[in-house]
């Protein structure tokens, strides 16, 4: 079975107080964020990125970081190869 490898990153993200609701909506309009979940706790919102390269993961991250009312964002990328799903 052939499978497409993908670069995937999780990109942890605070945003102003009160804005992650209108971040978490405008996160739905980009097409690499395949998941994103508002959470409690030291981040506000959690997003899992999926893109062909690394370099079109950065060009994501910078994408997210420049939206309106995000403050601060930490990228965390995934060994390829070193996952499990259940």
């Amino acid at each position: 079975m052939w499978v497409a490898r993908v670069a995937l990153a999780i990109v942890l993200i605070n945003t102003e107080i009160g804005g992650e609701l209108d971040v978490f909506e405008k996160l739905k309009s980009i097409k690499a964020v395949r998941e994103a979940y508002i959470t409690y706790g030291t981040f506000d919102i959690v997003a899992k990125i999926e893109s062909p390269t690394l370099s079109e993961i950065q060009k994501v991250v910078n994408e997210i970081r420049n939206l309106k009312g995000v403050r601060s964002t930490l990228t965390l990328i995934a060994v390829e190869g070193k996952h499990f799903q259940r």
